[in-house]
């Protein structure tokens, strides 16, 4: 049995082609940004098995283009639960229904286990230095470091995407330094740079939390086109 915090049908955007989202409960990161602050504690959500996933997910395969729809794995943070997120991800696979894995690689093991019934991992990654990770997310990045090894040992197609922040993570040096990074990773399929938005500040309201980045402004999107064009057409130095 697992956590699931929601369930997206004929979403469009987590993935390529039609996909059904299947959200986690639980993350270890508390990242500045965050705008799912109710998927953060494990225990919340609905309690599912492996198979009442996959039986859904089968109903939906009708609209899964091959290789292209099919379940994209998701949260809160999916790694958190890897037995139950194996379980999920074989069962698809045996139904013959593609696999993605959207996470921020903050996961307690199992890695590579979990990337043998994994067809694409969609990462996000949070930064490349170890202190701006540590302020962003709260929490080292060791764990990431390690998931990403795994990616490489296995050799899994990857898209990789980064939110961009004004004042944090929008300066040019740290587009630099993040393209390093970015390139470190081999049979990379799509690259993305996500604008940090504030529609998720009504739910620390609800939840009476505190939301760190009052007063920050959501990201400009015509400066977001431009970093981004620099990010793919600028050559790694």
């Amino acid at each position: 049995m697992g956590k699931i915090h929601s369930i997206e049908t004929m979403g469009a955007l987590d993935g390529p082609g039609i996909r059904m989202i299947i959200y986690f409960q639980g993350c270890p990161l508390r990242c500045l940004y965050c705008h799912n602050p109710d998927t953060w504690n494990m225990a919340h959500g609905i309690e599912m098995s492996a198979d009442e996933v996959v039986e859904k997910a089968k109903r939906y395969k009708p609209y899964f283009t091959p290789g292209k729809g099919g379940v994209t794995f998701s949260g809160g943070e999916p790694l958190m639960q890897p037995e139950f997120l194996i379980q999920c991800l074989r069962g698809c696979k045996r139904k013959g229904i593609h696999t993605a894995l959207d996470t921020s690689g903050a996961g307690i093991g199992k890695y590579e286990e979990i990337l043998e019934f994994t067809d694409l991992v969609i990462l996000d990654i949070k930064h490349e230095e170890a202190q701006m990770y540590e302020k962003l997310t709260g929490a080292s990045i060791e764990a990431y470091h390690k998931f990403k090894r795994a990616v490489l040992k296995k050799n899994k197609k990857v898209w990789l995407k980064h939110v961009v922040v004004p004042g944090l993570t929008d300066a040019e040096w740290h587009l630099e330094k993040l393209k390093k990074e970015i390139y470190s990773f081999n049979n990379i399929e799509k690259v993305e740079l996500l604008p940090y938005h504030t529609m998720g500040i009504h739910k620390y309201e609800c939840l009476n939390l505190p939301y760190a980045l009052s007063g920050v402004e959501a990201m400009d999107k015509k400066k977001l086109e431009t970093l981004q064009r620099k990010l793919l057409q600028c050559p790694v130095n």
